[in-house]
C-alpha cells in the first residue's frame, strides 16, 4: 500500500492538532508545513517537520506532496484548496469549508476537474457522545423524534480572562471569516442535524449581538427535516467563556419513547484522562498500539476525521465527509442569514448592542 506525503497549510492551534494527528497515522509522512507566523513555524520545527515555509504557495511549488491539510483563515480556503487541487493534491479543509456557497462550488469544481478528493473537518460526527446518540436513534431506541435541540456556545475568538495575547485581526473581520457565530459554530450544528435527520429546511432565524463586533455573536434558528418531520431548535453563540475541558455543547432528542441527551455520555474529563493514559501505558508495555489522542477526548475527534479522510484517499474512495457536505452547510448558513435579514459578509442590519446588564 502506498504512503501519503502530507503538507500542513497553517500551523495555528487547530493546524497543530492536525499535524500531530497525522504524525501517528500509519502510512502518512508529514513532509512540510507552511505558516505566515514565525512562532507557528517554530512549533512545526519542534514537531520534527523537515521542511518549513512562510507561505503555502512555496510549499506547493517545491514539495512533492500527495495531500494537504488546509488550516488557514477562511478567506484563504478557496485559493489554497484550488491551488493544491491543481497541483494534484487531495485536500482536507478545516471548517468552515469556505466563506460562501459560491466559493465552495468553485473548490469542488476544480477538485473534480483535477481528479482529487476533498474532505471537511466536521468533527461532531466523530465525538463519542454524538456517535452514541446517533446509534441509539438509528436503532429506534427512542422512536420517532418530533423535537430536537442542539446548541454550541463558546467565547469565539476571545480567550478567557485574563487575556495573554491580543486577538488577531482576521477573526474579527466578517470579510475574512464569512460571518460570525452561525458561520463558525453553526456549520457544525447544521452538519450534525443533517447527519441525524437528513435534509433540513430553515423555518426561522434570529441573529443578535452581545459584543461590539461586526457580525452576529448569537443565533437562534428553527429547522424542519423534510425526511422525518423532526423540528429542530438550534442555538450558537460567542458570549460565554469556555475553559476546556468544560465545553458547552449539547444535543437533546425528545422521542416518542424516550429522551436522549448527549451530555449524559460525556465522561468525567479528569477521570477519563487518567484511565485512558493508564490503558495506553499498558498497551505500550505489551507492544500494542495506543489509542492515539484518547486522553485528550475532544481532540481525538479531529484525529478520527483526518484518519478517515486519509484512509479513503489511500483506498481511492470518496471520503465520508466531503466537499458536498461542506457546501451543504454553507447553503444553510446563507439561508439562515437571508431568513434573519442579513447577508454573509455585510451584517450591519443586525441592531447594535443597546441593553443594560445587571
Amino acid at each position: 500500500m502506498r504512503g501519503i506525503k502530507l503538507g500542513i497549510l497553517g500551523v495555528g492551534h487547530i493546524g497543530l492538532v492536525h499535524l500531530q494527528s497525522a504524525q501517528v497515522l500509519d502510512g502518512v509522512s508529514v513532509v512540510a508545513a507552511a505558516d505566515a507566523v514565525s512562532s507557528n513555524r517554530k512549533l512545526a520545527r519542534q514537531q520534527g517537520v523537515p521542511q518549513i515555509y512562510s507561505n503555502y504557495e512555496d510549499l506547493l511549488d517545491n514539495e512533492a506532496v500527495d495531500a494537504v491539510v488546509v488550516a488557514l483563515p477562511p478567506s484563504l480556503h478557496e485559493e489554497a484548496t484550488t491551488r493544491a487541487a491543481e497541483a494534484g493534491c487531495d485536500v482536507f479543509v478545516e471548517k468552515p469549508f469556505a466563506r460562501s456557497s459560491s466559493e465552495a462550488k468553485r473548490m469542488i469544481e476544480v477538485a473534480d476537474d483535477a481528479g482529487v478528493w476533498l474532505g471537511v473537518d466536521h468533527t461532531l460526527r466523530y465525538q463519542s457522545e454524538m456517535t452514541t446518540v446517533k446509534s441509539a436513534y438509528d436503532a429506534g431506541r427512542i422512536g420517532h423524534v418530533p423535537l430536537c435541540h442542539v446548541a454550541r456556545i463558546n467565547s469565539g475568538p476571545f480567550d478567557p480572562p485574563p487575556p495573554t495575547d491580543a486577538v488577531p485581526e482576521w477573526p474579527l473581520d466578517p470579510q475574512a471569516t464569512g460571518g460570525g457565530a452561525v458561520m463558525d459554530l453553526g456549520v457544525h450544528l447544521f452538519d450534525l442535524l443533517e447527519w441525524l435527520f437528513g435534509e433540513m429546511e430553515i423555518c426561522h432565524a434570529e441573529l443578535d449581538r452581545q459584543l461590539d463586533v461586526d457580525y452576529e455573536t448569537s443565533a437562534s434558528i428553527m429547522l424542519r427535516s423534510s425526511t422525518t418531520g423532526t423540528v429542530a431548535t438550534m442555538h450558537c453563540g460567542f458570549y460565554q467563556w469556555e475553559t476546556p475541558p468544560e465545553v458547552n455543547m449539547r444535543v437533546v432528542l425528545d422521542g416518542v419513547a424516550d429522551t436522549i441527551e448527549s451530555t449524559d455520555y460525556v465522561p468525567d474529563f479528569y477521570r477519563h484522562v487518567g484511565t485512558a493514559a493508564l490503558k495506553n501505558i499498558a498497551k505500550r508495555l505489551v507492544g500494542s498500539d495506543p489509542d492515539y489522542f484518547e486522553p485528550t477526548y475532544y481532540y481525538r475527534a479531529h484525529y478520527r476525521a483526518l484518519r478517515d479522510f486519509l484512509d479513503a484517499v489511500l483506498a481511492d474512495r470518496a471520503p465520508p465527509v466531503g466537499g458536498a457536505e461542506g457546501l451543504r452547510t454553507l447553503e444553510l448558513v446563507e439561508e439562515a442569514y437571508r431568513c434573519a435579514g442579513a447577508t454573509t459578509r455585510d451584517q450591519h442590519q443586525i441592531p447594535p448592542l443597546e441593553r443594560e446588564y445587571r
